[in-house]
């Protein structure tokens, strides 16, 4: 009896352990997860999660050239975009099978023998290779087949459910109209000497309020007092010797660029007979045509045919002929190794002849610099041994070649060439240093080494009045002239629309008793008519989405906002003040060949938009009728995983 007591305990306290397991995702003691989810009657496992989750982050690396950690990638929400993919395939493939839609064997089969990966070094199917293929990948033959077919399935879903979604005929050609119509605009700048009197010098007391009211622009930023030692190449680039025959060796090793003969920038174009190309050559002399054009008759581009940078021997056969132009021009027909072609000499380079006197000086700086940089190299586990047993910069700066400095770090300033902040190495270690750090020897890309040690942070602190009181003067003038620009403008647009106002009927003079017997009224004297404003410059055939040289986007923006001709606005942009008068609005030219195609693009736009907005929907819905689960659990198992 106490046997069997100690059994049963034993297979509860069993039960219980996997059950506990199984809430951490654990469902075999062979180390499988659960599924991360459902859709209907179709799993979606732990190893499909992974292998979408890699591929989204491999995905974002090669668009960005950047690599994500798992953090990352969850962060901008890979992780979610993933498991949307992997949930709209379940829900298509649900349905799928529910109404009943695959395909057959030779489909699969016609799949997997085109796919590149799968072939051997004679290009047809091997066996061998895609077994390995999907072992590396974790995949079953069955599996992987399984897949191919409900993605062939899902595509015939996906065809089927959009096959009659397209874009609206009238929506279309509105969206055209909008896009192709023109406008005629006049526009103006106003400046400071537009307005009727100069600004006024403003008062301490005036700036000094300025000085407070704005006191986000003359904060100084966090500031970063950073003791550095430092030694690049070119700080020992003086001390170190080079021997002559050191540059002499060197001198050879890079001939090529010291000594080149004369070069021509040559396009050939071959042609397949001798007549051929005696023919395009004729139209060439005739003016019938140009190089570019016969190119292309060919179907080929300029770069298809461009050879570079060659020298005559590199031109065999063809070369004298080539090399007798004095100016870009046309040679041939000449032999080449294809056949009979004509030659577009584009541009003569001049032979190179740098004798090593010449070069003497450049070698010498270029050997140095690099004989530095090995030195260095060699003496940086001294450098690291010396802080590891305690020295401080200034001990290092005292009995090595390092070069002791202190800066005032905030990363707003323009760093000079020669100061350790136009070093990024050295940018983002001063970004992160912290004053329990410490000192650590660190390098240069271009093999120098440097340590750092953060002496005090000084938080943002507002500059005190009496330092930055021309900037103050300067930033209220430059407001003051901005807001005195805006009235005058504004004052300028009332009467430029009341100038572009018709004129109304001049009101009947009360008639005296005396016209009523016949007497001829007194001539009443008309008002002499205003000026007309000055409406600026002129813009005829203004396109939605152009430009005009040295005024910002945000003026073409405005004048296509303004509804009725004769209107005006004021456009406030980049500090600068405008005014933009509407003239006229001409109706889209929709018949052109341009047009067509721009119909054509609007339409394809339009129905892709409509398709993925379908879809989306359509999926959904999938979704919602078949039921969605998430096993949370699951997909934090593979998140840490991944870490």
């Amino acid at each position: 009896m106490r046997g069997k007591g100690k059994q049963t305990i034993v297979w509860l306290l069993m039960g219980m352990l996997v059950l506990g397991l199984g809430g951490f995702g654990v469902t075999n003691f062979s180390g499988g997860t659960a599924d991360v989810g459902a859709v209907g009657d179709v799993e979606i496992s732990s190893q499909d999660y992974a292998r979408a989750l890699r591929t989204e982050i491999q995905g974002f690396a090669a668009q960005t050239g950047r690599q994500l950690t798992p953090a990352e990638a969850k962060s901008i929400g890979l992780d979610q975009a993933a498991l949307s993919r992997l949930y709209v395939a379940a829900a298509l493939e649900d349905e799928a099978n529910r109404i009943g839609v695959s395909v057959g064997d030779k489909a699969v089969a016609d799949q997997i023998t085109a796919i590149p990966a799968f072939k051997g070094l004679d290009g047809r199917f091997d066996r061998a290779r895609y077994a390995d293929a999907l072992k590396r990948e974790g995949l079953r033959e069955a599996e992987f087949e399984h897949d191919l077919r409900m993605d062939e399935a899902r595509q015939i879903l996906q065809g089927a459910t959009l096959a009659a979604v397209a874009a609206s005929p009238s929506v279309t050609e509105r969206s055209l109209a909008w896009l192709l119509e023109t406008r005629d605009i006049h526009w103006q700048e106003l400046t400071a000497a537009d307005l009727p009197a100069p600004i006024a010098t403003p008062d301490d007391a005036t700036l000094e309020a300025w000085h407070k009211a704005n006191a986000d622009r003359f904060t100084r930023p966090e500031t970063r007092k950073i003791t550095y030692a430092w030694l690049t190449p070119e700080m020992l680039e003086d001390k170190v010797q080079v021997d002559d025959q050191a540059l002499r060796d060197l001198y050879q090793s890079r001939i090529d660029e010291f000594q080149q003969p004369e070069r021509r920038m040559v396009e050939r174009l071959v042609f397949p007979t001798p007549a051929a190309a005696a023919e395009a050559r004729a139209r060439l002399d005739r003016g019938e045509t140009t190089f570019e054009q016969l190119a292309a008759e060919r179907g080929l581009t300029l770069a298809d045919i461009d050879l570079g940078e060659v020298t005559q021997a590199q031109l065999g056969a063809a070369g004298e002929a080539v090399f007798a132009l004095d100016q870009p021009g046309i040679a041939g027909p000449a032999p080449s190794d294809l056949g009979p072609a004509l030659y577009s000499m584009n541009a003569i380079l001049e032979p190179v002849d740098v004798s090593f006197e010449q070069a003497r000086a450049d070698l010498r700086v270029e050997a140095a610099v690099d004989r530095a940089r090995r030195q260095i190299d060699d003496q940086a586990a001294q450098f690291s041994d010396m802080i590891a047993g305690g020295a401080s910069l200034e001990d290092l700066a005292r009995d090595t070649p390092m070069e002791l400095g202190q800066i005032d770090w905030t990363g707003q300033e323009q760093a000079t060439p020669d100061s350790i902040a136009a070093y990024p190495e050295f940018r983002q270690k001063a970004g992160a240093l912290t004053e329990r750090d410490f000192p650590e020897l660190a390098t240069f890309e271009d093999g120098g080494v440097f340590v750092l040690r953060l002496d005090a942070i000084e938080p943002p602190a507002l500059i005190p009045f009496a330092e930055v009181r021309d900037r103050v003067a300067e930033d209220w003038t430059q407001n003051e002239t901005h807001r005195q620009l805006l009235a005058l403008a504004e004052e300028r647009k009332l009467a430029t629309e009341a100038a572009a106002e018709p004129a109304g009927p001049t009101p009947a003079a009360t008639a005296p008793v005396a016209q009523a017997v016949g007497a001829q009224p007194a001539p009443v004297a008309q008002p002499e008519p205003a000026p007309a404003p000055d409406r600026g410059r002129a813009e005829t055939g203004l396109v939605r989405g152009g430009f005009i040289a040295g005024v910002p986007q945000a003026l073409v923006t405005q004048a296509f906002q303004i509804e009725t001709p004769g209107a005006t606005e004021v456009v406030d942009a980049e500090n600068r003040v405008f005014l933009v008068t509407l003239d006229q609005i001409h109706p889209a030219d929709v018949s052109g060949e341009d047009a067509g195609q721009m119909r054509d693009a609007i339409a394809a736009r339009m129905a892709d938009s409509l398709r993925q907005d379908v879809f989306d929907y359509y999926s959904r819905a999938l979704q919602a009728r078949a039921g969605a689960t998430v096993n949370q659990t699951a997909v934090d198992a593979v998140n840490a995983q991944a870490q």
